[in-house]
């Protein structure tokens, strides 16, 4: 399986993208996605830069099991986890069903985030790539 996220729009507090699930030749899935703008790689306010990383299934108290994107320069637990926020990453990916306005702030938010973390959990493996671009 062949996993992308593609950034689309940066607003300056959030950078809005589309994570796509490939197999073969066909998309068999594919979410929103949410992070922070890009502010040159800095940790807990930047998202990360573009590239292919390696990502492996993890779990925690806080965000139960999720992805752990290893080996990002100069940053460490880079996760792809549920949230519905912006304020509430710090470099990490959060994935969703649809953008809306949740809290009523003027910011895009993300909806159906855990049910979402939840599909991806069931489709991919234990470790893959993705490819941010």
């Amino acid at each position: 399986m062949k996993v992308v996220l593609n950034r689309l729009v940066d607003t300056g507090k959030s950078t809005l993208g589309k994570l796509t699930i490939h197999d073969e030749l066909k998309e068999c899935f594919s979410c929103k996605t949410l992070e922070l703008s890009w502010k040159d790689n800095k940790r807990n306010v930047s998202c990360i830069p573009r590239g292919e990383y390696f990502a492996t299934t993890r779990f925690s108290e806080k965000h139960g099991e999720h992805f752990l994107i290893n080996d990002v320069d100069g940053r460490d637990y880079i996760l792809i986890h549920s949230a519905n926020y912006h304020y509430q990453l710090r470099g990490c990916v959060a994935v969703g069903k649809t953008y809306a306005d949740i809290d009523k702030d003027g910011e895009v938010d993300i909806t159906s985030s855990r049910d979402t973390m939840d599909k991806l959990l069931s489709l991919l493996s234990e470790s893959f790539y993705i490819t941010i671009i």
